[in-house]
């Protein structure tokens, strides 16, 4: 069985947040990636970035089951998430992983991800590896 065979991937739009200057928020869609009919990951293309999503989070947030790593499923979803957000108009892509996350660090790499630089929080000293991905 091929991996595009065996990969089924579902939009759901869950959140259509309205942008409003007293929450912060910005418009994002909702993916979910279903393996035999069970949820192994999600991934959120976010619209816009505000002031905080430039430092950390980014356009696209995604997480894998732990059980379903290393199977290439992380790399897949960016890839599909990608194309979402060259259809919104986005020309190139910011996304974040924790500075010892390797395992999304390479999946953005292949992605065609480019490291920029790393920020820390204030607030809770995490320090996010931050890369661009050109669309």
């Amino acid at each position: 069985m091929s991996f595009a065979s065996f990969l089924t991937y579902r939009e759901e739009r869950i959140i259509r947040a309205k942008t409003a200057a007293e929450t912060g928020w910005v418009n994002c869609s909702t993916y979910f990636l279903f393996v035999g009919g069970r949820i192994v990951g999600i991934i959120q293309s976010r619209h816009t970035l505000n002031d905080e999503l430039m430092k950390s989070g980014g356009h696209i947030g995604y997480g894998i089951r732990p059980s379903e790593r290393r199977k290439g499923y992380g790399t897949k979803m960016l890839a599909l998430a990608l194309e979402k957000c060259r259809e919104l108009g986005i020309d190139g892509a910011l996304v974040t992983c924790g500075k010892d996350n390797i395992g999304s660090a390479k999946t953005v790499m292949k992605n065609g991800g480019e490291f920029e630089n790393e920020y820390t929080c204030e607030e809770t000293g995490d320090v996010e590896k931050r890369y661009w991905i050109t669309l």
